[in-house]
Parts: C-alpha cells; sequence; structure tokens
C-alpha cells in the first residue's frame, strides 16, 4: 500500500527552526518528483517546496525562498524540509506529495500534479 508518514512538526518561536521528515513506503521514492504543501484551517492549500526524482533541480514559494531547503534521501525513501527563520502563523499542516509522473517540475504546485500525499504533520510559530 503506497503511503506517506510526515514528521517532525510541532511549537516552535518565531526566528527558530525545524525540520520535517517525509518517508514513503509501499513505492520506490525516486520515482515521483515529490513536493511539500501547507494548509491552515479553511485556507487554501500553499505550495511550499518541490524536489525532483534525483534532486537536482528544486522550486520554493515565494514566502519561503531563502528561509526552507528541500532535500532527499532515495536511499531511505525519505524526503525533508529544512525550515529555518519561521515566522509567526497559525497551524498549520504540512504534508508531501508525490507528483504526477511527466507532469513540468515548474508546475508542480499546481492542484493537478498531486497524485498521492500523507496525513501531515502540523506546524505553529508563536511566542
Amino acid at each position: 500500500q503506497l503511503q506517506f508518514v510526515e514528521s517532525g512538526g510541532g511549537l516552535v518561536q518565531p526566528g527558530g527552526s525545524l525540520r520535517l521528515s517525509c518517508v514513503a513506503s509501499g513505492f520506490i521514492l525516486d520515482s515521483y518528483t515529490i513536493g511539500w504543501f501547507r494548509q491552515a484551517p479553511g485556507k487554501e492549500r500553499e505550495g511550499v517546496s518541490c524536489i525532483s526524482r534525483t534532486g537536482t533541480n528544486t522550486k520554493y514559494g515565494d514566502s519561503v525562498k531563502g528561509r526552507f531547503t528541500i532535500s532527499r534521501d532515495n536511499a531511505k525513501n525519505t524526503v525533508y524540509l529544512h525550515m529555518n527563520g519561521l515566522q509567526p502563523a497559525p497551524t498549520r499542516r504540512y504534508f508531501c506529495a508525490a507528483i504526477r509522473p511527466l507532469y513540468p517540475g515548474a508546475y508542480c504546485f499546481s492542484a493537478s500534479a498531486l497524485t498521492y500525499w500523507g496525513k501531515g504533520t502540523l506546524v505553529t510559530v508563536s511566542s
């Protein structure tokens, strides 16, 4: 059964850091470009970052550029999101998703790009 499990969320103070992990099971992770997304209750989903199958190409949302870094370890079937300089924000669910094969990487944030995703991990940035 194809599955993603995210972890690493929590409560962090503004300016702090977190590292989120996304572990895949039931399939070979390097078959897919993987994206991280976030969503607050009642708000639209926001694309955070994407990484190509080999990790060569990455994409970031404008609100996180220069602060977040996406990486992957295909041998461990895991994708990471390193988040630095976190800004105050209400609780948001961060989740990872597989991007449809052959989907243009530049459009990985599009709603139609996602094919499989996990339940997510919650992140709150507050003092």
